[in-house]
């Protein structure tokens, strides 16, 4: 798209969606993984990462999954904003 110079045009909106899209899908699994250890009571095995660390690194995932699709609309929102200046500015040239 950037070759064709298509960015602010209507189809880029499909591309920003499937981004949004999947940064949720991908977001699901890691609020799933912060959710288990957090209701459930599993034992520490000792030797290796603490049942604290696994929540917090999941917690973390899930904040920086969340964060990245918010961006995102964000995101749309400004190339929606582009879109349409750029359609007025062709109108007046």
């Amino acid at each position: 798209m950037v070759r064709r110079d298509a960015i602010f045009t209507p189809r880029a909106f499909r591309w920003v969606d499937v981004v949004i899209g999947a940064s949720a899908v991908a977001t699901a699994p890691a609020l799933g993984a912060a959710g288990h250890p957090a209701a459930a009571e599993i034992p520490s095995p000792g030797d290796g990462m603490d049942v604290e660390s696994a929540l917090a690194a999941a917690t973390v995932a899930v904040v920086v999954g969340a964060a990245f699709a918010m961006l995102m609309v964000v995101m749309r929102s400004l190339l929606r904003k582009a879109t349409s200046l750029q359609s007025e500015m062709a109108a007046v040239v």
